[in-house]
């Protein structure tokens, strides 16, 4: 039965339009948590552009669920996840001119400094999981260096537009993730899933973990967190059970 990471980023990102201290991502953990959340996620990005460190320390200290720390394979990032100690630093491209990010980290391209930083976190005990496309070379070399799990970035399928595009792209999404359980990685999804999407995602076989941010935290707005959160949750749940 796949789990629910809420992404509370863009809670912060309208904190930090005005600079000022709310709304609070840490009461947003808080309340994804009442509604049902299993993970709760978070993405230190470099230029700080919403999540700041004191909400990853207050966060660490207060998430009484799965903290899965969204990072860059850079070393000043490496040695903050070391300090706060996540029980999961899940590796994700960063460019400083992009919106949101784009596409998976190219795990094979870029080899030898994903290794040292996946290297310094199974140093410290932390799990790590690599944020990629699906396709199988990259989910190879996530294998290769020893990472627990996989997430697969279904961005292609959100935003496709015809009804075929669409199945093609979750298409690609299950024989990778056919791949990845064959390769012994837990199986994670996410990027650009919504209410009117994530369904057919979430019935993808073993499926383990869905990580939702922005579709999320939009509806948050018109109902409230911990209801936003729930509504999520059972239509990942009502998609696992019509699939068995």
């Amino acid at each position: 039965m796949a789990t629910l990471g809420v992404n509370i980023d863009h809670v912060a990102t309208v904190r930090q339009a005005r600079r000022t201290v709310e709304p609070d991502p840490v009461w947003a953990a808080a309340l994804a948590e009442l509604g049902g959340a299993d993970v709760i996620t978070v993405h230190l990005r470099e230029d700080r552009r919403h999540i700041q460190d004191r909400d990853v320390r207050v966060l660490k200290q207060t998430v009484q669920v799965k903290l899965n720390f969204e990072m860059a394979a850079e070393p000043a990032i490496t040695d903050f996840a070391i300090e706060i100690l996540p029980q999961l630093a899940t590796l994700v491209p960063e460019k400083r001119q992009e919106v949101t990010t784009e596409g998976g980290l190219d795990v094979v391209g870029n080899l030898d400094r994903v290794r040292r930083c996946v290297d310094r976190l199974h140093a410290a005990g932390v799990a790590v999981s690599l944020f990629i496309d699906p396709a199988e070379n990259q989910i190879e070399a996530t294998k290769g260096l020893g990472c627990a799990a996989v997430e697969l970035h279904t961005g292609r399928y959100a935003d496709a537009i015809s009804a075929a595009a669409q199945a093609h792209e979750l298409e690609q999404l299950l024989k990778a993730g056919r791949f990845a359980r064959d390769c012994g990685l837990q199986l994670n999804l996410g990027h650009g899933l919504t209410y009117r999407n994530v369904q057919p995602v979430a019935a993808i076989p073993d499926a383990a973990e869905l990580n939702i941010g922005h579709s999320i935290v939009a509806r948050a707005i018109m109902v409230g967190f911990s209801q936003a959160v729930s509504e999520m949750k059972r239509l990942i749940v009502a998609a696992q059970c019509n699939a068995k």
